[in-house]
């Protein structure tokens, strides 16, 4: 910490609300300078009303970022051109530097003259490399191109925008466009054989021993057999490719699965069930409610008036809130598949981009030319809501798709474990050159210098070749030295640990039959050694659903089943606790109390009526609620359980229905919508008895203040808020007030002529609100629980136990975030909330800056620093991302223990992971549901997918897929760390065994004249690690626990051994392959000395001859080796015998029968006569028995040693698993939750939020006013009453033309429909068009 420096350029005197800081060191990575700050005044005039529609992310490249504001936020068409560019760049030091805008975008500043109409913004990542890395080996990208000599969709200039024929296959089939298929796999039939071997062969043992297969096929150089090496590696890789092979079949099984799905095409005049694969750019389809979109299509028409839809994009930004998307009034009238006959036209569309929230067409129709923008544009990976059906036109297909083109190419990963097995192989490589110098100079000297080798006839031998000859032969000799069977024994180890994982019971999520699945084996090491871990909130911590849970009304709070001893008390003169809803009702009817009864009326009334909801009847008396605020949903279907049920949406009027029976109908006069600076949402209602009230809810801050005078509920409501906040709930005040028909008469005029200025109109509108929203009655309040995934704060709670930072990175607002953060205990209440939201890049910096000089001057401990968790928004994120700033971001972020950013959008996500990643050394997770997830997931080391209620395109893409976000803690602190643990086991051992053995060589070369010969027979020394040794580290690789997992989940805290390597290192490696060099030495001099004096005899006198020698010490090895696997194994089963005891037995038994039948087949002739030389031998018993426990005695010494006097804490854990010794740790629980919620109250007296999610972007009155469902779509679209038509979707009303005719009617086939089949509908028909 004393080496830690804060950004240069930080002002002296800074002051912030906060109570522990405390610095933490920075690891800028390899960045030179940790603080670069550029004095860039210009940034901070940029004007951000704008929507940039640029989004793109190379990872091969420099990070652009642009703050992309939500997609369907903005429902009008933004011209764009290069004059919003051109007049904001910054002045740089040096002529050299690209402009803020250049470098946002990637790519040169355009003149407006250049600037195209279609793709002046949008093209710059046309060659972006996601395309580049799709199509690179694409089979029939390159077919098309080089054998066919036909044009494909990639060679298209970006400059030129897209023609697109309208209904007419044939005209763009010329154009070559991208089918609708879509793959997630790694590999392809062109790319798995150069991909899959520049996979292994960046594995440099694999490398070094193809290096050896080639030098082995030199004559009279090696001493061994020329292919035991060449064999091997093949096996190696064969098993390594079947691998690869079967985790991908199983992501293209997935993708297969997604493309056969159905749709309805538009073919020869009718509508076909087809497969999304068959889907063609330029078709026209139809999409049903509640399907998927399969492709980028501009809406044609739908069921509603006016061509609106509704569609949820929460698979593509994170978005629960439902979204208006409106046809063309030109389209809108084709409902019919007899009028699309008549569509012939073509559009002229901008290139496919990467851009979520804009888009810029032109239809023409006809003589018409008709502009396209964002609000006709539905993107695949949407969802139809509360539409009958829509008709689209296809604009992109398959990967040229806007989802697509936000993902990334699937990457091929690499652990950080096999990184640094990389970096020591190319030092053990350095090790092993110098013992074949030594080797080869000794024999060059040995040759040259000795005298008593003149039998040899060395005179005239070119010292030079001789050199280069002995170089090879000691190459093959000790290449070993390298165990080639590491990587396959790795792999299947890895395997096994993700098919044991993927068979975890405990995994499985039974409610929606899903279980783990490891897409990536190849990762399951790394699950142990995360560090930061992040999450997308919607989906992933939260369910999507909203409970309506409880209410305050009258000073009286209400739920559905009161908690034990929460029953109704009295306090200081208020009620506290719960009373039952079936008490609300009582009293609601009650005589006694007409003033309560009155308030509960207004109450529930308002409820019902003050929102912007669409019913959807369902039939058999059952209604849906679409709402654009997850949080009205709640509220109405909460009303609507007690008794007063929504049905019915008119232009002017709503319909409620009450538990009696009784239909009440309110007049809609105005509607004051809802934004952040409000926080409050009023409607203007004429009641059925002729008064006009005033309805409004809102956060209870913005409601309490325009109270009027004698409100007699407002202190006991003030104290059921804070009862609901100390539970984690979302609340919202609710008021009233009586309107005169004067008051309202004169306000009218107000707020029309505020409705209708050009100047200002949102701030005039919002005057106008706030000058009726006063002296309002407090009526009570409501909570919503924003229901969490199961367990989710006891996982959140025991990751950052073990030591693992947690960022929260959503598209919801700040409240809404900081909300959900305190709910799954992310957030605490004794947090200092550290909060960037800024407007501008210089304002972003300064708080930046500010708050890293706070924390520098404070001095605090680890423990303070625990209660830091920073906020920041999305554009703040936006500035905080770019080069020049990013290293303050992250040194706030590390310092703090949790991290929420919001509204940030796909590519932010995946840009922030990506800073961490390459700015630090430390591990990193990514988890989500949704497609805007994916960037993300795949930007991290590791990528789990939740395959959540978003869909199933995070699980396709990640490594991981889980069911729930509880998951998460088995995956890590249990499979993880015995992942991790195994792996490093295993790894370590591997390469301790081959050099414990194949040393022996080399010390040999001392005692043969450096003359290349072997100690053991070629064949014998590659069943060393093909049959005697292979076992060992297989089985501690997937059996062996050093830990319980009981005990691991109940000391998190061992996850920490993890991170910081403590199982697997540089200094961890060298260690065990010294005691491989020790091992190797002791067997060599101790098998020497028993047999130097040629005591081994046989029959007749003989002495052992040197294959003899051999046996021994390679019988001596295998049996050490095996004791050192029994000394670092934790548990012992049944396979640890096997594979220990068992191995040694199988030598014992498969030599002689090797070494007496094999030689006849001219196969290790060497071991003619051996076999009985050897076992009748005592002197190799001897050996056998005296030589493994000196060399064991000290790696027994050192482990005594280190368990008694300098324990590691998971020794610690493993005696009291062994001795079963119980922790008994205080109970303070009960003590903890009173301070927890007496923090809670004081942080909602600080701080109130509001649970208000409803869209800013405004327009719900003109939305509202449009609909009228006691109308309905005919079969062509005429309106019906929807009360006595059936189900006009539904087979049984389809019309049947032989029924017809059989009957004598007449068929009529060109039918003339109106242009406008609304206009002779009744008045309220007509009055939902007046906009």
């Amino acid at each position: 910490m004393e080496n830690d420096k804060p950004p240069k350029g930080a002002p002296d005197n800074t002051l912030f609300d906060i109570d522990f800081v405390n610095p933490e060191p920075m690891n800028s990575g390899a960045q030179s300078k940790p603080y670069r700050v550029t004095d860039d005044q210009s940034i901070s005039n940029i004007q951000r009303d704008h929507v940039i529609p640029q989004e793109t992310i190379d990872f091969d490249n420099t990070d652009n970022i642009v703050n992309d504001e939500n997609p369907f936020n903005d429902q009008q068409t933004v011209d764009w051109d290069a004059s919003h560019m051109g007049d904001h760049e910054p002045d740089f030091p040096s002529g050299q530097r690209r402009g803020f805008f250049a470098r946002l975008f990637g790519r040169k500043a355009q003149s407006s003259g250049q600037a195209n109409n279609y793709n002046s913004v949008t093209t710059s990542d046309f060659d972006d490399s996601y395309t580049s890395s799709r199509d690179q080996f694409n089979i029939k990208i390159l077919f098309n191109k080089y054998i066919l000599r036909k044009n494909v969709s990639g060679s298209v200039e970006a400059g030129q925008p897209r023609v697109i024929m309208m209904n007419d296959r044939q005209s763009n089939s010329q154009f070559s466009y991208c089918d609708n298929h879509i793959s997630t796999t790694k590999y392809n039939a062109a790319t798995f054989l150069p991909k899959f071997l520049f996979q292994e062969f960046s594995k440099y043992a694999n490398l070094f021993f193809l290096c050896t297969s080639a030098i082995q096929q030199v004559p009279n150089v090696s001493p061994t057999n020329r292919y035991t090496t060449i064999g091997t590696l093949m096996c190696v890789l064969i098993v390594s490719a079947m691998k690869e092979i079967v985790e991908d079949v199983k992501r293209a099984t997935s993708d297969k699965e997604l493309n056969n799905s159905t749709v309805e095409i538009y073919i020869d005049g009718e509508f076909v069930k087809r497969r999304w694969i068959d889907i063609k750019v330029g078709d026209i389809i139809k999409v049903n409610s509640e399907e998927a979109i399969p492709a980028d299509l501009i809406i044609i028409s739908s069921s509603e008036p006016e061509g609106l839809c509704y569609i949820e994009t929460a698979n593509l930004d994170g978005e629960t809130n439902l979204k208006i998307k409106q046809s063309r009034h030109e389209t809108s009238p084709f409902i019919d598949s007899r009028q699309l006959r008549s569509i012939n036209g073509k559009i002229i569309s901008e290139q496919p981009n990467s851009s979520l929230y804009t888009y810029e067409g032109t239809m023409e129709l006809g003589n018409q030319k008709i502009p396209l923008s964002p609000e006709q544009m539905i993107l695949r990976g949407a969802t139809l809501r509360n539409t009958a059906w829509i008709t689209g036109l296809v604009i992109f297909t398959g990967h040229e798709t806007k989802l697509m083109r936000n993902a990334t190419a699937t990457p091929i990963k690499r652990t950080a474990v096999e990184r640094v097995i990389n970096m020591q192989i190319i030092a053990l490589f350095g090790v092993l050159i110098v013992l074949i110098l030594i080797s080869s100079i000794g024999n060059v000297i040995m040759s040259s210098a000795s005298k008593h080798l003149s039998y040899l006839y060395l005179e005239g031998t070119s010292k030079v070749g001789l050199f280069f000859k002995d170089f090879l032969t000691f190459w093959i000799l000790f290449s070993n030295l390298v165990p080639i069977s590491l990587f396959v024994t790795v792999e299947l180890i890895k395997y096994y640990q993700a098919f044991m994982i993927g068979s975890d019971l405990e995994l499985y999520y039974e409610e929606t039959d899903t279980p783990t699945v490891v897409r990536t084996s190849s990762l399951v090491e790394e699950l142990g050694q995360i560090e930061y871990i992040f999450s997308d909130k919607t989906g992933t911590l939260t369910r999507n659903i909203m409970e309506f849970k409880s209410c305050s009304i009258a000073g009286r709070c209400y739920i559905g089943s009161i908690p034990e001893d929460k029953k109704a008390t009295m306090e200081d003169g208020i009620e506290v606790g719960y009373r039952s809803f079936d008490d609300m009702r009582d009293r609601l009817t009650s005589p006694d109390d007409i003033d309560e009864a009155s308030t509960i009326n207004i109450f529930l009334t308002l409820l019902a009526i003050c929102h912007t909801v669409i019913p959807e009847d369902l039939g058999n008396g059952q209604i849906k609620y679409q709402a654009a605020s997850p949080d009205e949903g709640a509220l109405v279907q909460g009303a609507s359980d007690l008794g007063y049920k929504f049905i019915i949406r008119k232009p002017h009027s709503v319909t409620i229905e009450l538990n009696s029976g009784e239909d009440r109908e309110f007049e809609l006069l105005n509607v004051c919508e809802f934004n952040s600076t409000r926080k409050r949402m009023s409607a203007i209602f004429r009641f059925p008895d002729g008064s006009i009230k005033l309805l409004c809810k809102g956060a209870d801050t913005v409601i309490l203040e325009r109270l009027g005078e004698n409100n007699m509920y407002v202190e006991p409501t003030t104290r059921h808020l804070e009862d609901y906040a100390s539970e984690g709930l979302r609340t919202l005040c609710l008021a009233y007030r009586d309107i005169s028909e004067d008051e309202y008469s004169q306000w009218k005029i107000t707020y029309d002529d505020a409705a209708t200025t050009m100047e200002n109109r949102g701030d005039k509108l919002d005057a106008a609100a706030e000058l009726i929203e006063k002296d309002l009655i407090l009526l009570g309040a409501t909570a919503i629980e924003d229901k969490l995934q199961d367990e989710v704060p006891d996982t959140i709670h025991t990751l950052q136990d073990a030591g693992i930072k947690i960022w929260v990175l959503t598209g919801d607002r700040q409240e809404t975030a900081i909300n959900i953060g305190m709910s799954c205990r992310l957030l605490t209440e004794d947090m200092n909330l550290l909060i960037v939201n800024e407007e501008t890049k210089e304002a972003t910096k300064n708080n930046l800056i500010e708050k890293i000089t706070a924390l520098q001057e404070h001095n605090i401990s680890d423990q303070e620093r625990d209660t830091l968790a920073l906020v920041i928004d999305g554009k703040s994120l936006a500035y905080a991302l770019e080069p020049d700033m990013e290293d303050y971001l992250l040194y706030v972020g590390k310092t703090c223990k949790a991290v929420i950013c919001c509204r940030v959008s796909p590519l932010q996500k995946a840009l922030v992971v990506k800073m961490v990643k390459r700015k630090t050394n430390s591990l990193l997770l990514a988890i989500g549901d949704g497609a805007n997830d994916v960037s993300m997931i795949q930007a991290a080391h590791v990528g789990v997918g939740i395959s959540g209620m978003e869909g199933m395109q995070a699980a396709r893409s990640a490594d991981i897929a889980v069911g729930q976000f509880k998951f998460l803690k088995k995956l890590l602190i249990v499979h993880g760390s015995w992942s991790y643990q195994r792996i490093s086991t295993a790894i370590l051992y591997s390469f301790y065994k081959n050099t414990a053995l194949y040393m022996t060589q080399f010390w040999y070369v001392f005692a043969n004249g450096f003359s290349g010969q072997s100690i053991m027979e070629s064949w014998t020394m590659s069943f060393y690690n093909l049959f005697f040794t292979v076992l060992p580290p297989f089985v501690m690789g997937v059996f062996d626990q050093y830990v319980s997992s009981r005990l691991l989940e109940r000391y998190p805290q061992l996850y920490k051994l993890g991170q910081k390597g403590q199982f697997f290192s540089v200094t961890i490696f060298w260690s065990w392959i010294i005691n491989g060099f020790y091992h190797s030495a002791v067997v060599f001099i101790g098998t020497i000395l028993f047999y130097r004096y040629g005591s081994a005899l046989n029959m007749h006198g003989e002495v052992a001859d040197h294959w003899t020698w051999g046996v021994s010490v390679y019988s001596t090895s295998i049996l050490i080796v095996l004791g050192k696997a029994a000394l670092v194994t934790s548990q012992w089963t049944k396979f640890t015998f096997l594979a220990i005891p068992g191995s040694f037995i199988f030598w014992l038994v498969f030599f002689p029968i090797y070494g007496s039948i094999f030689p006849y087949a001219s196969i290790s002739r060497e071991y003619f006569g051996v076999v009985p030389h050897t076992y009748r031998s005592g002197v190799f018993w001897l050996t056998l028995l005296v030589l493994p426990v000196f060399a064991l005695l000290r790696d027994f010494a050192w482990k005594y040693y280190r368990r008694m006097y300098a324990p590691e804490t998971y020794h610690l854990v493993q005696e009291m698993q062994k001795y079963n010794i119980n922790d008994y740790r205080p109970h303070i629980q009960h003590f903890q939750d009173a301070i927890r919620k007496v923090r809670q109250v004081q942080r909602m007296k600080k701080q109130r939020g509001f649970a208000f999610s409803q869209a800013e972007e405004g327009g719900q009155e003109k939305i509202i006013r449009m609909y009228d469902t006691t109308q309905k779509r005919g079969k062509f679209g005429e309106l019906q009453d929807a009360s006595t038509t059936a189900d006009v979707f539904s087979d049984e009303n389809q019309i049947n033309h032989d029924t017809l005719a059989d009957g004598g009617y007449e068929v009529v086939d060109n039918l003339s429909i109106p242009d406008n089949p609304f206009a002779s509908h009744n008045d309220d028909s007509n009055n939902s068009f007046d906009l």
